[in-house]
């Protein structure tokens, strides 16, 4: 299946087996990766996989019902990497989701349209976080739509994370304001979904519309966004591993947080124009943590994106959505938020980012080389169906 812009494996569960060893060595083979240790071989030529991490995914799927009887999806993410033996579980992918609604309404474990709202819940037992994904229909078909990175319109899903306010922080303002000053840049500090510094692009001397690759090739204008999400960061109280507060050496150095963001006017139909950073890097596109966070300041009245975006509803004292269009270099994320303001304060409730998704085939894989462990336990699962 594709989901968003990664591709992989959804397998039922109950088809697989139980031991992680075996579910390793299964993965493998299904992917073609090296049995033992590592290998030079990048193309995967012997499995399904192909040769780097967005294409390197496989979902292990189950279907159950809640307490309440409302259905969940329960998922397990394995994350593989070419050249190596190693299976990581300790991720979620946002963009593999977005098909997993799908793989239960083709296995016939939820009817086409769901429930009443379209909405099924997908538990991820790597990261023990729940999404609610969104089902639209068009008549007796799926309502189709476009996102960036993917050439043409398939079948859509909104992908709702709960709770998303103070991923990191615990707050939506973890400065408690809704714009700083750091130097000669005004920035807000934002944290739903994931915590971020937005800054205006007009303030380096920049649109939000330039190459990213140029941007990350530009020392002067590098060097001043590392300085300044290394400030912010600081204000933010950021954490690291165990807790403590990051050092300023350990937020230059950071891989994931703050991301970094640079935004300006809408150009090509959006709400507002961003160029992003992980922050070491410059991102290709958007990441959907990123502009749920970047969709939710766009609606904090005060902010820079707020001030920046043009053509969006002001949320109200009644619960609402809002759709804000990012363009972003690979095109136009659409992330939705839910939320209220009333009396000068805004609540968000959820977030969600807004994803296609495919079934490319579905059928069995022949193993060739499997352990006598491996064949053992899947002809035990063959006759257990049976």
């Amino acid at each position: 299946m594709r989901g968003g812009t990664s591709t992989g494996l959804v397998i039922w569960d109950r088809a697989a087996p139980k031991d992680v060893a075996l579910r390793e060595e299964l993965l493998r083979h299904l992917m073609g990766l090296p049995l033992q240790g590592t290998s030079s071989d990048a193309k995967q030529i012997t499995g399904l996989g192909r040769g780097y991490p967005t294409s390197n995914k496989a979902f292990f799927a189950a279907f159950e019902q809640k307490p309440d009887g409302a259905p969940r999806i329960v998922s397990t993410l394995a994350q593989l990497a070419h050249g190596k033996a190693e299976v990581d579980w300790s991720v979620n992918c946002g963009n593999m989701s977005a098909a997993l609604p799908f793989w239960a309404i083709d296995q016939k474990f939820l009817p086409r349209q769901l429930d009443g709202s379209g909405e099924v819940e997908i538990f991820n037992t790597n990261t023990k976080t729940v999404m609610t994904g969104r089902v639209a229909l068009d008549g007796d078909g799926f309502a189709m739509t476009e996102i960036p990175g993917v050439d043409g319109a398939f079948p859509g899903v909104d992908l709702f994370i709960a709770n998303p306010v103070g991923a990191k922080t615990g707050k939506a303002l973890p400065t408690g304001n809704v714009t700083d000053k750091f130097g000669a840049y005004t920035v807000s500090c934002v944290d739903v979904a994931v915590p971020m510094v937005i800054a205006r692009a007009s303030e380096f001397g920049k649109t939000g519309t330039e190459d990213v690759k140029a941007l990350r090739g530009d020392a002067t204008f590098f060097n001043a966004l590392r300085t300044l999400w290394i400030e912010a960061g600081l204000k933010m109280g950021l954490k690291g591993k165990g807790g403590k507060p990051m050092t300023a050496d350990e937020l230059a150095n950071s891989e994931t947080i703050p991301k970094v963001c640079i935004v300006g006017p809408a150009v090509n139909g959006g709400n507002i124009s961003t160029r992003y950073f992980t922050p070491q890097e410059g991102h290709a596109t958007m990441a959907v943590t990123g502009g749920c966070c970047l969709a939710a300041a766009c609606l904090i009245p005060g902010t820079v994106a707020h001030e920046l975006a043009r053509g969006l509803p002001a949320l109200g004292a009644t619960p609402s959505e809002a759709t804000v269009d990012i363009e972003n270099p690979a095109g136009i994320l659409s992330a939705t938020i839910e939320g209220t303001h009333a009396h000068g304060e805004t609540k968000i409730t959820r977030a969600a980012y807004k994803r296609s998704a495919q079934i490319l085939l579905r059928g069995y894989v022949p193993l060739y080389r499997a352990s006598a462990a491996l064949n053992g336990a899947l002809a035990e699962i063959a006759a257990a169906k049976a």
